[in-house]
């Protein structure tokens, strides 16, 4: 017995044994890993940048070559000599009546239709056909708005060229960013404040304006004023609708042509009566334009901040 036993132990004692992983070869890898991940990062951090340089080198070209042309008459007095000379203050004052009457029109229908999208007709296929039809008319381009204004507003409804006319369709062009704006940020309030303000007796009405609305108002209003930076920015549209040439007054009603400040830069940069005399005038042209979107930009920013505080604080 004792010599069966020693003999167990002995093949015990020889059978072979399973060994753990190397511990080279588990760091091999993690090193391996945080290359791929170090080089990862880098292109991410390099492609960032490389924006931000792009946007740099834009801003300074456009500031070093319109600079010379900002005064205080260039932002004051009209167009003189064929706009070889003066100002661009009817471009700035027609821009800014396209801004806001787009806005009277895009802002309530578009708010409107996206609390109905999200809080009314949440799974209706109508609202499917809604949001697909939405993002659609998002990818049209501005041209085609242009010549749909100029045969529905300028032609058919008689409103000719005009303030009324370009700004209608402007609504139209920016129309689909303030619907989807709009649905996002109240997709993103959690549902749980609604079930507790309609649990406290709330109607569905009340808990969208005194819950739901008030959170969500910060997003909303971002979208809303860059939907104004990419308004004050289109040719296209105003270019079938209410831009003129060269009108050196304001207007007096809204059945009144305008000039505008991307139309005015299109024109001097390419058909005007002497282009390069006007060169300095379109760079500055373009500053001003790139100063109001910025601000526009910065408005957005400074409101966002301000309501989410004022949230926060409620």
């Amino acid at each position: 017995m004792k010599k069966e036993k020693n003999k167990e132990t002995n093949t015990n004692s020889n059978s072979p044994h399973i060994t753990p992983p190397l511990a080279g070869g588990a760091r091999s890898s993690s090193s391996s890993k945080r290359w791929s991940q170090a080089i990862a990062f880098t292109i991410f951090k390099l492609m960032s940048y490389s924006v931000v340089a792009i946007l740099i080198l834009i801003l300074g070209f456009i500031i070093t070559k319109g600079i010379g042309a900002i005064s205080w008459d260039f932002l004051t007095k009209a167009p003189e000599e064929g706009m070889t000379k003066g100002g661009i203050y009817p471009a700035i004052i027609g821009t800014l009546y396209l801004v806001l009457g787009s806005s009277l029109f895009s802002f309530p229908i578009g708010i409107m239709s996206g609390i109905y999208m999200n809080e009314y007709a949440t799974g209706n296929k109508i609202a499917t056909f809604i949001r697909i039809m939405t993002n659609n008319l998002s990818g049209v381009p501005s041209v085609v708005f242009g010549l749909f204004g100029m045969a529905l507003f300028v032609n058919t409804m008689g409103f000719g060229d005009s303030i009324l006319a370009g700004s209608l369709t402007l609504g139209l062009l920016s129309l689909p960013l303030v619907i989807r704006t709009t649905e996002e940020s109240l997709k993103a309030i959690d549902f749980s404040y609604r079930e507790g303000s309609l649990a406290l007796g709330a109607t569905k009405l009340q808990t969208i304006q005194k819950v739901v609305l008030p959170m969500a108002f910060p997003n909303i209003i971002t979208g809303l004023i860059l939907s104004i930076g990419r308004v004050s920015g289109e040719t296209a549209p105003i270019l079938f609708t209410v831009a003129a040439y060269f009108l050196p007054k304001l207007p007096t009603s809204i059945f009144d042509q305008v000039m505008a400040l991307p139309y005015h830069l299109y024109v001097i940069s390419t058909s005007g009566t002497d282009i390069e005399a006007s060169r300095g005038i379109a760079y500055g042209t373009a500053l001003v334009l790139i100063f109001i979107v910025l601000l526009v930009n910065i408005l957005a920013t400074l409101l966002r901040n301000y309501f989410s505080n004022k949230v926060k604080t409620n």
